[in-house]
């Protein structure tokens, strides 16, 4: 009778996404009709945040575009890993979304399970924005080249500190990664918050942090934070005087983290190519791009095909991190 049921069970579970689908699809086909009720965008970070604020924009310049409300609903926590679950369990109704990214990749080998797989569970959309780090250092210290950094560390192994925030975030596998290409003995000290990293910089208790550009961007316009470098492929267009680590004799270390939109993996094809080209135009408005710049981002979107091979590029490159820094899985 178990098994019977379970069947049962089983076989009315994929009769329900197909109905769905197949109503989600109607919707994609005639783009007049879609939305017309408000779309959620499940964000895991509290309001405020680089990430959040992006998004915020995206949804204001979606509900000009679509005439309809894109509505941000914050869920902070577990590392991301609620409020990824709630969007992967979602109905595949065109109604959710999901703000994913690096940080998701990341998740994938940094936690020994996961309520959801990252693969299969959502269907990627597009990027939504690119953020490079920035490495700084204490104005007027004698670290003020990637070059000084790797020659104090090599000089003195594990008397340099490197300053970063959160086990396990961008920022720390960042520096963990500088740590292992310049294959370098280093002090890691985590912190909790951007302005304890910051604090600490500026009294000397860490020599080198690494964060991204707006939680330096204020020290950095007094002048007592100096940026060594960021760690794009090229330039930020917000630093464009900021050298790459990548130029300054680590030819093998880039790091941007990213952020992007998932819907579950029920979601038909036609909404998802609706909503990234929908993505992909609201981004390139004016007002976007300068806010973007001015928090360190470069606001460009992707392929569905193209967000979803860069999930799989950094699920393999940080989960290479991970063990090979020898973090303990969470």
């Amino acid at each position: 009778m178990r098994g019977k049921f379970g069947s049962r069970h089983r076989r009315a579970g994929r009769w329900l996404v197909l109905l769905a689908a197949m109503a989600c699809a109607t919707a994609a086909g005639a783009q007049s009709n879609y939305p017309n009720r408000p779309v959620r965008i499940l964000v895991p970070y509290g309001p405020g945040g680089v990430a959040d604020t992006t998004v915020r924009l995206l949804a204001q310049k979606l509900n000009e575009r679509l005439g309809q409300q894109f509505v941000i609903e914050n869920r902070p926590g577990a590392g991301g890993i609620m409020a990824a679950k709630a969007g992967a369990t979602a109905a595949p109704d065109c109604y959710t979304l999901a703000l994913t990214g690096n940080g998701t990749a990341i998740s994938t080998s940094l936690f020994k399970s996961l309520p959801y797989d990252v693969l299969r569970d959502f269907k990627s959309v597009s990027v939504m924005a690119w953020l490079d780090l920035t490495i700084a250092t204490k104005a007027g210290g004698p670290l003020k080249t990637v070059s000084d950094i790797v020659a104090a560390a090599k000089k003195d192994p594990g008397k340099l500190n490197f300053g970063t925030i959160a086990p396990g975030s961008t920022q720390h596998l960042s520096a963990e990664l500088f740590r292992l290409t310049g294959d370098l003995k280093v002090t890691m000290v985590t912190f909790r918050t951007t302005p304890d990293l910051v604090t600490a910089l500026l009294r000397g208790d860490v020599d080198v942090g690494f964060d991204y550009l707006a939680g330096f961007r204020s020290q950095m316009n007094d002048q007592m934070l100096r940026a060594v470098a960021s760690t794009g492929e090229k330039r930020s267009p917000s630093t464009p005087d900021v050298p790459t680590v990548k130029e300054s004799g680590m030819p093998d270390y880039v790091v941007t983290s990213w952020n992007a939109v998932s819907v579950p993996a029920g979601t038909p094809d036609e909404i998802v190519q609706f909503l990234s080209k929908e993505i992909n135009e609201a981004l390139k408005s004016p007002d976007i791009q300068a806010k973007a710049l001015q928090f360190g981002l470069d606001a460009r979107g992707t392929t569905p095909d193209e967000m979803q091979a860069r999930m799989r590029a950094d699920i393999e490159k940080w989960g290479a991190v991970i063990e090979k820094a020898g973090l303990e899985k969470q």
